[in-house]
């Protein structure tokens, strides 16, 4: 049986430090600040937002959030970014995507738009390019970034070990695939046009799974002794819910016929997920840290 890599585990030490360090901030006259613009109400926001209202609670991080009509037009939007960056006060912004359909034609200006230093969930292209360069231009996604949270977590050096990356987005794919590269690891990353991926991912050490597709990753894929990372979030019809009926969340894995081979594995729900909103809070104290160099 495989070892579970929770999110719960690693969200609780992650919590801990977090409020450790937000207490020695304010000490220092610096009480770290989230923004939240948010374009309508889809529901996938809201569930999100009060998530990260939730942590940010918990460990001390102010929210102030700046709701906009789902038809709100571009100059609206980019006067609230314009707010946002102007106020001292405010140390990183979310900004929930995608953005309503008549201004995804220039969602890329008015991501860009936004001060990369407060740049907590890698909008701007700025922030890609400090994930592909190691410097400190932003902050890296933060779904890679929980991926790399639980292989911490977890005592798994990437140092010296073949990864293997299914998904080449710059969402999660390519972001991660640099941050085991930036730990040493050697990384392939495999995609549509992959001649044979099952081949190569039975080659790794860490295989983390972020293409998207339910039951994508059989057991055709992994081997024993495997660190596999489940990215994905897809709707499986046919899982059994906690209502007792069908309908459930599941990743990339046919987990059960992954689980019994590999070494260690994030489940889907409570795995890499659940781990997202405390990276976001962690950027926000770090973004409210480098205030102070």
């Amino acid at each position: 049986m495989a070892k579970q890599l929770l999110g719960k585990e690693v969200t609780a030490a992650m919590d801990q430090r977090l409020q450790e360090r937000v207490t020695a901030l304010k000490e220092r006259g610096v009480s770290p600040k989230l923004a939240i613009i948010r374009c309508g109400e889809d529901p996938s926001d809201l569930s999100y937002e009060k998530g990260a209202e939730s942590r940010a609670a918990r460990i001390g991080v102010e929210v102030q959030k700046f709701l906009l009509p789902g038809d709100v037009n571009k100059q609206c939007l980019m006067e609230t970014i314009d707010q946002v960056n102007a106020d001292t006060s405010i140390h990183g912004c979310l900004l929930f995507r995608p953005l309503p359909a008549h201004l995804r034609q220039d969602q890329d200006e008015i991501c860009n738009h936004l001060a990369a230093a407060k740049d907590v969930d890698c909008m701007t292209d700025l922030s890609i390019a400090g994930v592909f360069t190691g410097k400190d231009l932003g902050f890296a996604p933060c779904t890679p970034q929980a991926c790399m949270e639980i292989l911490h977590h977890y005592g798994i050096d990437p140092k010296g070990k073949r990864a293997v990356v299914i998904g080449r987005s710059l969402v999660v794919g390519k972001p991660v695939a640099m941050m085991l590269l930036a730990e040493n690891a050697t990384v392939t990353i495999c995609h549509t046009k992959t001649v044979d991926t099952p081949a190569i991912a039975r080659q790794a050490d860490i295989l983390i799974s972020a293409a998207g597709v339910l039951g994508s990753l059989t057991k055709d894929y992994v081997r024993p002794g495997q660190v596999v990372i489940d990215v994905s979030i897809n709707w499986d019809e046919n899982k059994p819910n906690s209502k007792g009926g069908l309908g459930a969340m599941s990743g990339d894995a046919v987990y059960e016929e992954v689980e019994p081979i590999v070494e260690a594995i994030t489940p889907v729900p409570g795995g890499v997920g659940s781990v997202t909103t405390s990276v976001l809070i962690s950027h926000v104290v770090e973004a409210a840290r480098r205030t102070l160099a």
